[in-house]
């Protein structure tokens, strides 16, 4: 049972304007994407939005798409669509917390939300930035998903051995660039 495009060829589809080719990688990934989603983020609606925007992105952005695994792809798409989905309920938490500095008891940010917030920003974010994405990726899916090395490994579609050599690498790596950015009181 042949002739069922691969992920490469639905992109190179999609990035030509094949609707037909975005709704069969939508039904390949969308189910996998929701629930990593949703272990990082409790609210449903806000899932379901960054899903959606997730494969707007993808229809705009596949001719970009430059080969190597479409799911870790995917996943790096929706992960920034996240963050981006967090930013604005922040703002708008901010914003009503403003309007009502009187009223004690106003819902912060959970802990999950403030080390997202965290990976994306301040010192730790940059330090993320200055390592190569293939170290990121994996970095992200064991810590920030914590997914297992299998998970990883099928998800960005690499060995397991390459997962744990990574994973070591981009840890040596980010502890460097963190000492570089922000060196830590009393630590060499």
């Amino acid at each position: 049972m042949g002739g069922e495009p691969d992920d490469g060829d639905l992109l190179r589809a999609v990035g030509a304007g094949d609707s037909e080719a975005l709704g069969v990688l939508y039904d390949r990934h969308a189910g996998w994407l929701f629930a990593r989603l949703a272990r990082r983020c409790g609210d449903p609606e806000t899932v379901r939005e960054v899903l959606q925007d997730t494969f707007v992105t993808v229809w705009r952005s596949a001719a970009s798409h430059r080969g190597g695994e479409a799911g870790g792809w995917l996943w790096v798409i929706a992960a920034r669509r996240l963050v981006d989905a967090e930013r604005a309920r922040a703002r708008a938490e901010r914003a009503d917390r403003a309007e009502a500095e009187h009223e004690p008891g106003t819902v912060a940010p959970s802990a999950e939300e403030r080390v997202l917030a965290g990976l994306e920003y301040g010192d730790v974010g940059a330090a993320l930035d200055r390592i190569s994405p293939e170290l990121r990726e994996v970095l992200r899916a064991t810590v920030v998903d914590g997914l297992t090395t299998r998970e990883t490994a099928r998800l960005l579609g690499i060995p397991e051995g390459t997962v744990k050599s990574r994973a070591a690498r981009a840890r040596k790596e980010l502890r460097a660039a963190l000492d570089g950015i922000a060196p830590m009181g009393g630590t060499a």
